[in-house]
């Protein structure tokens, strides 16, 4: 039997860490952050500020290094590179969107020419049809020879959009690409970066507290003191009905030391604090309040009628180290 081995990760994060030293006081903006993004997703990273989402972000665009760990996008290794790599990295491999709309534009130049810009510095070839077709795909092909004051901020990000894959890039990056607009503008650009994810095919990362962003992405994942927390899977399914209906699921993330991170609803729900019992299930663990004495199996197997067959997490742990010393 022959297997199909998974496709390379366009973003590769392990065990990533970035630790700030101010006056002396040490700041840890990411513990150990794991995040694989595969080639042509279009994802949402979210989390409150100081989550660590925007340092995650700097070190992606390249104009940071982690402390520690692995980051790795598209086969660019961003610990080891040099200032030469990381040049050529900017230039050809990631495009990026800030947040401020006067970030993204030159304020001289037409909407065509900034385009333009990008073609220019990597020499290429038919340049002027490359900006029209790009600002076609962006829907603002009427904007293309006015200048970034004569366009509405929705208007500038989406030639903002059109700049950054200008040079064919395997990887856009945009940070809180809405975060100066208003919820229907927002809703517009959003839907132009899934509408250039989906034509073009590049990987598309969005930083955002914005939670209105996961609307509009099958996959999210949220930053909670600098390490991936969750995730909510979105798919869309066809009823009985014919009827295409959105469906969403979410995933605590466990890292390759088997952390993770309960959802701070579920917490807060059950009153989660300091410590808590886990008890192993046939199929599933469950996770109670360190005061809660569950029912033993005998108990379970009494009032459903069946064997006892399930063993607290202590129990097996308690086993295997005994079948270790003997």
């Amino acid at each position: 039997m022959t297997t199909t081995a998974p496709p390379a990760a366009e973003i590769l994060c392990e065990d990533l860490v970035r630790v700030f030293v101010t006056e002396g006081v040490e700041v840890q903006a990411l513990q150990g952050l794991n995040l694989r993004v595969d080639p042509g997703e279009l994802v949402a990273v979210v989390g409150a500020s100081g989550s660590g989402k925007s340092t995650l972000l700097t070190i992606l665009s390249g104009l940071d290094r982690p402390t520690a760990g692995t980051a790795v996008v598209s086969g660019t290794n961003l610990v080891s590179m040099n200032g030469t790599e990381r040049r050529r990295y900017q230039r050809d491999v990631v495009g990026f969107v800030w947040q401020q709309t006067s970030r993204n534009l030159l304020p001289y130049l037409t909407a065509a020419e900034n385009v333009a810009v990008p073609l220019v510095v990597s020499g290429a070839r038919r340049r002027a049809e490359r900006a029209e077709e790009l600002l076609d795909v962006l829907g603002v092909a009427d904007c293309r020879d006015r200048l970034p004051a004569q366009m509405s901020g929705g208007q500038q990000q989406r030639v903002a959009i059109a700049t950054a894959v200008a040079g064919s890039p395997r990887v856009l990056l945009a940070d809180e690409p809405t975060g100066e607009l208003d919820e229907s503008t927002s809703a517009d650009v959003l839907e132009a970066m899934r509408h250039v994810n989906a034509t073009l095919g590049v990987t598309t990362l969005i930083v955002t507290h914005d939670p209105t962003v996961s609307e509009h992405v099958y996959r999210t994942v949220q930053i909670r003191d600098g390490r991936t927390s969750t995730e909510v899977l979105r798919r869309t399914e066809r009823g009985e009905d014919g009827v295409e209906r959105l469906h969403a699921e979410e995933f605590a993330v466990l890292d390759k030391a088997g952390r993770l991170q309960l959802p701070r609803a579920v917490v807060e729900r059950l009153d989660l604090r300091d410590r808590v019992r886990l008890g192993l299930e046939p199929d599933h663990v469950r996770v109670s309040r360190h005061d809660h004495v569950p029912a033993t199996s005998e108990d379970r197997a009494a009032d459903e009628g069946a064997a006892p067959d399930a063993r607290t997490a202590a129990d097996e742990r308690a086993a295997d180290d005994d079948g270790g010393a003997r």
